[in-house]
């Protein structure tokens, strides 16, 4: 399973590149408003730090103003895709997207046909939020699996990716339904590393390192 960062921090980024296990990273412009400077340079500045798939995200609600915003997009670096959200327009944009080879990330999905619909007009990733379906009281990993499924049978080749992960157990959970990717912010990332025993084995090798000294 492949691990992005959700976050268009710069220094996120690099600490998660230095742990070796950062595939790409997801952006969107509630996350871009929080840091300095224009979307452009901000995706050029996380292009030349990631190798893998960077999202960048439109805003338009017509299919003709994301394509126009996704090929800008698409000029920045050869491992932008473009985020749309799913929509008619947005189904329409994607077609386009996929037919010039611009890859894709479908956005804002909570049920299994949303992404089935994606997928067949060519998305390269597709993005269920998990965290959003728990807050309406319903279970997002329930949507995962169904989608894996659904891919699985007919072999379709796009990537479910994981969104709106909350905590270290979605990440786990999404490793055991099958997804292809999670996309987590620093914080879960970091809670992940962590176990109270971990911490109390590294306490005691140390305690018993400084009686070895003495």
């Amino acid at each position: 399973m492949k691990f992005f960062i959700d976050t268009a921090n710069i220094d996120e980024i690099k600490e998660a590149d230095k742990l070796g296990i950062l595939d790409g990273v997801t952006t969107n412009p509630t996350l871009m408003s929080r840091e300095k400077g224009t979307y452009p340079d901000k995706l050029k500045e996380i292009t030349s730090i990631v190798d893998g798939p960077v999202s960048a995200e439109t805003v338009s609600l017509d299919a003709e103003g994301m394509v126009k915003e996704g090929r800008e997009f698409a000029k920045i670096a050869d491992n932008i895709n473009i985020k749309v959200p799913i929509s008619k327009e947005g189904l329409k944009a994607i077609k386009i997207f996929t037919s010039e080879g611009i890859k894709t990330n479908t956005t804002l999905i909570f049920q299994p046909s949303q992404a089935l619909l994606a997928a067949k007009a060519g998305a390269t990733i597709v993005s269920p939020f998990v965290g959003r379906i728990d807050d309406i009281t319903n279970y997002g990993m329930d949507v995962i699996r169904d989608i894996v499924t659904i891919f699985d049978n007919y072999g379709i080749e796009t990537e479910v990716l994981v969104a709106s992960i909350r905590n270290p157990l979605h990440v786990v959970e999404a490793a055991l339904a099958g997804a292809d990717i999670v996309t987590l912010p620093i914080k879960v990332l970091d809670q992940l590393l962590k176990h109270p025993l971990t911490d109390i084995g590294i306490e005691s090798f140390l305690k018993d390192w400084e009686k070895v000294q003495k």
